[in-house]
């Protein structure tokens, strides 16, 4: 899930409404996610490029570097994720303890430098570990993070983490863009081609698997002032793709974010915010949702609640808890996590 996401300037604004209600109910769970069909970095055989890179960045700007960068540090979690897949070691990451709470694609070494918190990064300890290239999530050029960073000399490719109108197709570009400024462009082929492959096979399970309710949300959630906030994941959201790839149907709509006053869906991420009445806008469409897990997790409240032991999904036996660590906005292993949390569902016996 991503509860901790980072939503930048270009999110818009969303209105919570308090949560209520208490009671208990057992949900039908996901049960442990298969690893990803990838060839792991042990087995890997492909060739690091050498020589100049040229290139430019998510956000326009252009990034020279006299060699594929090897001493690489980054700033947010996709892209620590992504660098991991190619089968280099960051030398520095944003918040490694959240990502070893929430991520579980792929594995940081223990010996990584904490580089301070995602968007607010400790600069001393950065450049300490003599970066030679820092990969950073931005959504325009003057970032003032990239301000920041670019004052010290050091390279910075900066990826946009995040596109509603292709969630699927950004993730790839992101993740090509790293293989590229590392000379890791045949790993990266190598991983989007497996990918492709995941996303196709499991296509075929979920059809043969000839799935009766097909309407569905995807959500996640946290407690705010003793209250539960539910996010849904809203057409353009990541894993809401991901559903639609295997043939579900998003059951969150503009019309319900009306109703319900949340003023849309955020444009980078997809996602919008409610309550727990709020879920009874998607009448009898099946739920699947996030749980990190933790002791503060929302899902110990939600589970109390009378207005979630009412819904279609929960009395049908049509609520499905997704596997913790399967990080809602990751890269390719990530993805194909979650990938396999759906299609373990929509295929029980």
């Amino acid at each position: 899930m991503i509860r901790p996401i980072r939503l930048t300037a270009a999110a818009v604004t969303l209105a919570a409404v308090a949560a209520c209600g208490t009671t208990k109910v057992d949900e039908t769970t996901a049960g442990a996610t298969a690893a990803p069909a990838s060839q792991t970095c042990a087995e890997d055989t492909t060739k690091t490029a050498t020589g100049p890179v040229s290139m430019t960045d998510g956000v326009g700007r252009k990034v020279e570097l006299a060699q594929p960068a090897k001493r690489v540090a980054v700033l947010e979690w996709q892209q620590t994720e992504d660098l991991l897949t190619l089968c280099l070691n960051p030398v520095a990451v944003a918040d490694p303890k959240g990502y070893a709470t929430y991520v579980k694609a792929e594995t940081l070494p223990p010996d990584v430098v904490d580089a301070g918190q995602r968007g607010e990064p400790d600069l001393d300890a950065l450049y300490a570990t003599n970066p030679d290239l820092i990969v950073v999530e931005a959504f325009k050029a003057d970032d003032e993070v990239i301000a920041k960073l670019e004052k010290r000399g050091v390279p910075v490719l900066a990826t946009v983490g995040a596109d509603a109108s292709g969630q699927i197709a950004n993730m790839k570009k992101v993740f090509s863009m790293i293989g590229t400024a590392t000379g890791r462009t045949e790993r990266a082929d190598l991983v989007l081609r497996q990918f492709d492959e995941h996303l196709a096979a499991a296509k075929q399970k979920v059809a043969a698997a000839s799935v009766a309710s097909k309407d569905f949300l995807f959500f996640d959630g946290w407690i705010e002032g003793g209250n539960v906030v539910i996010r849904p994941y809203g057409k353009g959201a990541l894993f809401t793709e991901l559903g639609e790839q295997l043939g579900l149907t998003p059951a969150w709509t503009d019309s319900i974010n009306k109703a319900y006053g949340s003023g849309g869906v955020d444009p980078a991420y997809g996602l919008a915010q409610t309550d727990i009445e709020g879920l009874t806008a998607v009448g009898s469409a099946s739920l699947f949702y996030g749980d990190d897990d933790t002791p503060d997790s929302y899902v110990k409240e939600l589970r109390k609640s009378p207005i979630w032991t009412a819904l279609p999904a929960v009395r049908d036996g049509r609520a499905y808890p997704f596997p913790a660590g399967v990080w809602g906005a990751g890269g390719p292993l990530s993805n194909q996590q979650a990938i396999d949390a759906y299609v373990n569902i929509l295929t029980k016996g």
